[in-house]
């Protein structure tokens, strides 16, 4: 069985490091970003099978992430993206979906509810 890569970028180093342990007990590989503009750098240079962004962070928010990325033509491009956030407005989920997000997590949220989503999109 290969090992599922995840790239995780969020600018908040206790929920990276909860959702690193969280996901790399589960076998799952992680490479970790601190912002938006790092997920980009990341996702030039390796592959990965799932992109999780929080929302709000430096230099380029998860939905400017998202939006690059469906429109490169990065062999990632087509991958689920999972967005992070405390925005739970329509407009924001508005906004999320028409950059291509796949699914949005509205914080606070559970491990394992997040474990059951990267699960889901990875067997789909």
């Amino acid at each position: 069985m290969s090992v599922y890569k995840i790239l995780l970028a969020d600018d908040e180093l206790a929920l990276r490091f909860l959702l690193t342990e969280t996901l790399s007990d589960e076998g799952y590989e992680i490479t970790e970003v601190e912002d938006g503009q790092q997920a980009i750098e990341q996702l030039q240079k390796a592959s990965f099978d799932l992109v999780i962004l929080d929302y709000m962070m430096p230099e380029r928010t998860g939905v400017e992430v998202c939006e690059w990325l469906r429109q490169s033509d990065n062999a990632n491009r087509d991958l689920p993206v999972i967005l992070l956030t405390a925005k739970a407005l329509d407009k924001d989920k508005e906004k999320a979906k028409a950059a291509g997000v796949t699914t949005y997590i509205v914080k606070p949220f559970s491990p394992l509810q997040l474990l059951d989503t990267v699960g889901h999109l990875l067997e789909s």
